[in-house]
């Protein structure tokens, strides 16, 4: 069934089988979260080829504050997503097209709040993102971020619609929608910074170009008649219930990506810490902060499949449950806990045999010293990959079930709660090699609190399914 087709796109959700509906929305899906990723990751690739390998830790530096923005672009369109999926589920148009007008201004506002505190503040904010005094890496971060910042307001737009407009039923319009922020993004990288030698303010400047472009797809969508809701100024009516409901349903993947910026903050403090001493060489700092650059970057790659599957079977599960589907509702998680599972398996084989090649794709010509270092440290890293996937994907169900206050900690479990304990104590006894064994520890740990948490939600889900229900 196509996307062009408004007055069935919703009701679809809760009447085609399951696995097809998984394979329509999760492709889309997870092509648009990688193709998203490639925003940041085609920057890193460019300036380490264009610039230089240090280059690479200056935006390691600024990862965190581009991390806390897209919480916010996930705290109003999740959120708004996960109730326009419910209210349609449960028939209530009117409520939906609400949701989504709020969402619109949500994003608008605080993407304004945001670039005007930290352009105002930006000497001050750089200086507390764990650079070490006389840091190379601090000039480039400086230079590129500037320039992000006015870009801002696209980004947030563009991602948090991106979400809102796959609820209604329309997968392909985003993925087409990150598709053209991406490629153009891949096209103007190479122009700014090789043709026009403008270095990291290049990479900048094409992502930011890219991102108006990705804006003004979705919401031009959003606008018109083909939406099953549509985004209408004159109808928006300003409500502090919708308002606490949107947050409240995005509020797990808000405080995620929140600890996240968090970890990521911590993770350059420790490379710059214990950098130096462990690789050796005078810029040990910056060098450790390039390679957990890359290494972030692969992993990034290998787990947007899993939060694309994640985001293709939230409609599904979200319409079902409210249309009190409970058997399609299980069918959707165990499907895309499995396929989620697959993908990181996959991925942990890749970055185990192929480590040196994967970080020559952003440093060809990279130092023996962070040649040496980030291999060994991606492979460390991702040692209980083939764990996430199946975390992911339960931590997000208790969204769907009217539970989020167990998926905001179930979510947090690995990004805070168990990881940033384990950077500080495996930091101060091991340094620089024990700070990179936290990330599997803390992988182990989300995993087995997780699978206890998952089988009892389930269990009380089996337990209401009525008994003569027909499986689809």
């Amino acid at each position: 069934m196509s996307d062009a087709l408004p007055t069935n796109a919703a009701d679809r959700l809760g009447t085609e089988k399951i696995g097809k509906l998984l394979l329509q929305f999760s492709i889309p899906a997870i092509t648009g979260m990688l193709v998203n990723a490639l925003y940041n990751v085609v920057d890193r690739i460019f300036v380490g080829r264009g610039v230089d390998e240090v280059a690479l830790g200056g935006l390691s530096l600024v990862l965190p504050l581009i991390t806390i923005t897209m919480a916010f672009a996930m705290l109003f369109g999740v959120g708004a997503a996960n109730m326009i999926s419910m209210r349609l589920g449960q028939g209530r148009r009117p409520e939906a097209e609400n949701a989504l007008n709020h969402c619109f201004w949500l994003l608008v506002g605080i993407g304004i709040i945001i670039m005007t505190v930290e352009l105002a503040l930006l000497d001050p904010i750089l200086s507390l993102l764990g650079a070490q005094e006389g840091s190379t890496s601090l000039g480039y971060a400086r230079s590129y971020y500037r320039i992000i910042l006015l870009g801002q307001v696209f980004a947030m737009v563009g991602f948090g619609f991106s979400h809102c407009t796959r609820a209604q039923g329309f997968p392909t319009i985003t993925m087409i929608s990150m598709l053209i922020g991406a490629g153009l993004n891949i096209i103007l990288d190479p122009i700014f910074i090789f043709i026009f030698h403008w270095g990291v303010e290049g990479a900048a400047w094409a992502t930011i170009i890219s991102q108006l472009a990705a804006a003004i797809w979705i919401l031009s969508f959003n606008f018109s008649k083909k939406a099953v809701i549509r985004l209408r100024f004159a109808a928006f009516k300003p409500s502090l219930g919708i308002l606490a409901q949107i947050m409240a349903f995005g509020s797990a993947q808000f405080l995620l990506q929140f600890a996240m910026s968090a970890v990521q903050l911590l993770y350059n403090s420790s490379m710059g810490w214990y950098g130096a001493a462990a690789l050796g060489v005078r810029n040990g700092g910056d060098i450790a902060l390039s390679g957990m650059n890359i290494s972030g970057s692969i992993n990034m790659l290998i787990l947007m499949p899993i939060f694309g599957i994640n985001q293709g079977a939230q409609p599904i599960l979200g319409y079902n449950y409210g249309a009190k589907k409970y058997r399609r509702v299980l069918r959707a998680y165990t499907g895309a806990a499995a396929a989620a599972t697959i993908v990181c398996t996959l991925g942990f084989i890749l970055a185990e045999i192929f480590p040196v090649a994967l970080v020559k794709l952003f440093a060809p010509n990279g130092s023996p010293a962070l040649l040496g270092f980030a291999p060994r440290a991606m492979r460390m890293m991702m040692l209980m990959l083939p764990l996430n996937g199946f975390t992911v994907v339960s931590s997000n169900f208790f969204v769907v079930t009217g539970r989020p206050k167990t998926s905001i900690v179930l979510s947090m479990l690995r990004q805070c709660i168990a990881l940033i304990p384990c950077i500080f104590i495996f930091g101060k006894i091991w340094g620089l090699w024990g700070a990179i064994a936290a990330t599997p520890v803390a992988d182990g740990i989300a995993f087995l609190l997780t699978g206890i948490m998952i089988l009892f939600e389930l269990k009380k889900l089996r337990a209401a399914l009525p008994e003569r229900v027909q499986c689809v």
